[in-house]
């Protein structure tokens, strides 16, 4: 597993279009929000953590078809199911490199783009945190939806289609939680109902990927 780890991580930064893509495409988003909804400290500061949760959530979009898409492309694909390790810890693996090259350089950087929307400064703790566990449900959500659509023609689209309405609990929770935090409100609640949803995901979705991934490679 670690060895797959390694090769994912030395090949997302080989392509150099992993977590610098999804942090190009965040800030773009924090930027434009301003120019389309206007400037005023009172627009953007109620609106700051829907905005950043978004623009994680479809910043993290952007890499999901790559996960799968270049090992089924050059055979290993074929090779990692025939291999000892089982296909439900090669999934488990994936997410987690998707996470570590996408997930995480989002979750840093949030906070810096939460000042371009002028945040509160009691907020920036609760998205920091809410990006932490709930990114990775992001990751392992994806992984399933790559192995759905992994050797399908213009399969990016149809995975975004697939994989956008398993993200919205988390998107509601995590936004929840950081509008709570800022307004000074407990938010343990949603941030627990959203750690119970990486949990289920960690849970699950490694079985369900690999299934799929068997079933795709028959």
């Amino acid at each position: 597993m670690i060895a797959l780890l390694k090769r994912d991580l030395r090949l997302a930064l080989r392509a150099g279009g992993g977590f610098g893509l999804g942090l190009a495409f965040f800030l773009i988003v924090v930027v434009l929000v301003p120019f389309g909804v206007g400037p005023e400290r009172a627009v953007l500061r109620p609106i700051a953590p829907g905005i950043l949760w978004i623009g994680a959530l479809l910043a993290a979009l952007l890499s999901l078809d790559r996960i799968f898409a270049l090992d089924h492309e050059d055979g290993s694909l074929a090779l990692l199911a025939t291999s000892p390790l089982p296909l439900e810890a090669a999934g488990l693996v994936k997410a987690s490199a998707h996470w570590i090259t996408t997930g995480l350089p989002l979750t840093i950087a949030a906070p810096f783009f939460g000042f371009l929307l002028l945040m509160q400064p009691e907020a920036y703790g609760y998205l920091l945190l809410s990006l932490l566990i709930g990114t990775p449900a992001l990751s392992m959500i994806g992984t399933f939806g790559a192995a759905l659509t992994v050797g399908l023609r213009r399969g990016g689209l149809l995975l975004s289609l697939l994989v956008l309405p398993l993200y919205v609990p988390t998107l509601i929770f995590g936004a929840e939680a950081v509008r709570r935090g800022a307004a000074g409100l407990d938010a343990s609640g949603a941030l627990i109902l959203q750690g119970g949803i990486t949990a289920g995901c960690f849970a699950i979705l490694p079985f369900a990927t690999a299934a799929v991934l068997r079933i795709n490679l028959r």
